[in-house]
C-alpha cells in the first residue's frame, strides 16, 4: 500500500499510546509500519534530500501536532505518552484525527497562528495538505530546480560552439578533471582525431585519461547507437578504455543498451543531465538564497540531563 500521509497517521499513533505507557518514536514507527502493512522498501524509502525515511518523517510530524494539541506529552527525551485529554479524545471514538480536528484545542490554534506570524505568511487554509513541512519544502525546491534546469539547457542550446566548448571545459574542471583550467582548455577541443573532440586527465596527477566528445544537436533530435559506435571505435583506435559523450539532446534507448553491454566504459551525458551537473557545480548559475534546516541536538541536552 502507499505510505500514509502524516494526518492519516495521527489517530493510529494516539491509539498506540492508549495504554498510557511510554513509547519511543522508533517503537512507534515499527508498530505503525505493521499497522499499515508497509514493507521494508516502503519504510526505508527516503525523502528527496536522502536525509531521512519518508515514513519516519511523517510519524514524527504526526507526533509533533498531537503534542501541540496536548493529546500526548514527552515524559523524557525521545519518548511520548498519552495525556488525559488524549484519552478523552479516544473515548469519543473519532473516525479520523487530522489538522482540522485539532483546531478544537486552543493550544494547537495558538501554535499554528504563532508559526504563521513568525514566518510572515498569511493564514491560508492548509489543513488538507498531505505533505509534512520538509516534504512541502523539498517539493517546492524540486520544482524550482526543474524550471532552472530547463532554462539552463535552453541557454546552452542557444550558445555558440566556442562558448559550448568553454562551458564543457569549465564543468569538467569543476568536477575535478583535467588538473587546472588552463591544462583542460589546452586538451579539450584540440584533437578532433578520429571523431574524438578532446582528451582530458581523469585526475590532477594524470594517472589516466578520458576521451571526450561534446556535440550540440538540434532540439528534438536524438543521438542513436551509430553515433556512439563511432565514438567507441575511435576510443579503441586509441587503446582507450574510458570516454564521455556529451550532448544537448537525448540518447535513444538502443544507444543506452549498447553502452551497457560493452567493455569500454562510456558515460552518456544528455541535455538534462548536463544542465543538472551545471547546477550542482555552479556553472552558469549563481546562488540566490540559502536555507538551513536544523533539528534538535538531543546529545547536547542529554548531557545537561546527566549533570542534574
Amino acid at each position: 500500500m502507499p505510505i500514509p500521509d502524516f494526518q492519516t497517521i495521527m489517530l493510529p499513533l494516539l491509539q498506540l499510546a492508549s495504554d498510557g505507557e511510554e513509547r519511543s518514536i522508533h517503537e512507534a514507527v515499527e508498530s505503525l509500519a505493521n499497522h499499515f502493512s508497509l514493507n521494508e522498501e516502503e519504510t526505508s524509502r527516503l525523502l528527496s534530500s536522502g536525509q531521512q525515511p519518508i515514513f519516519y518523517n511523517r510519524v514524527g510530524w504526526a507526533r509533533t501536532y498531537l503534542k501541540k494539541a496536548r493529546l500526548i506529552e514527552d515524559p523524557r527525551r525521545g519518548y511520548f505518552r498519552i495525556t488525559s485529554r488524549g484519552k478523552d479524545v479516544l473515548r469519543r471514538n473519532p473516525d479520523r484525527i487530522d489538522m482540522k480536528y485539532l483546531k478544537e484545542f486552543p493550544e494547537y490554534i495558538e501554535f499554528r497562528e504563532t508559526t504563521r506570524d513568525e514566518a510572515g505568511t498569511s493564514p491560508i487554509e492548509d489543513d488538507a495538505s498531505e505533505l509534512t513541512p520538509e516534504e512541502a519544502l523539498e517539493e517546492a525546491y524540486q520544482k524550482i530546480r526543474e524550471d532552472l534546469s530547463d532554462d539552463v539547457l535552453k541557454a546552452v542550446i542557444n550558445s555558440s560552439p566556442g562558448f559550448f566548448e568553454k562551458l564543457v571545459v569549465e564543468l569538467l574542471v569543476k568536477m575535478g578533471y583535467g588538473g587546472s583550467r588552463r591544462d583542460a582548455a589546452r586538451a579539450v577541443g584540440g584533437s578532433g582525431d578520429e571523431g574524438i573532440d578532446g582528451i582530458i586527465d581523469e585526475d590532477r596527477l594524470g594517472l589516466d585519461t578520458i576521451y571526450i566528445q561534446a556535440k550540440k544537436w538540434k532540439e528534438g533530435s536524438t543521438v542513436g547507437r551509430p553515433e556512439i559506435q563511432k565514438f567507441v571505435g575511435a576510443l579503441q583506435g586509441q587503446r582507450a578504455k574510458k570516454g564521455i559523450f556529451i550532448t544537448t539532446t537525448r540518447f535513444t534507448d538502443d544507444a543506452k543498451r549498447y553502452v551497457s553491454n560493452i567493455d569500454t566504459k562510456v558515460v552518456l551525458i544528455d541535455g538534462k543531465r548536463l544542465a543538472d551537473l551545471m547546477i550542482d557545480h555552479n556553472v552558469g548559475v549563481s546562488e540566490q538564497t540559502t536555507y538551513e534546516i536544523k533539528s534538535l541536538d538531543s546529545d547536547y541536552f542529554g548531557e545537561a540531563s546527566d549533570q542534574e
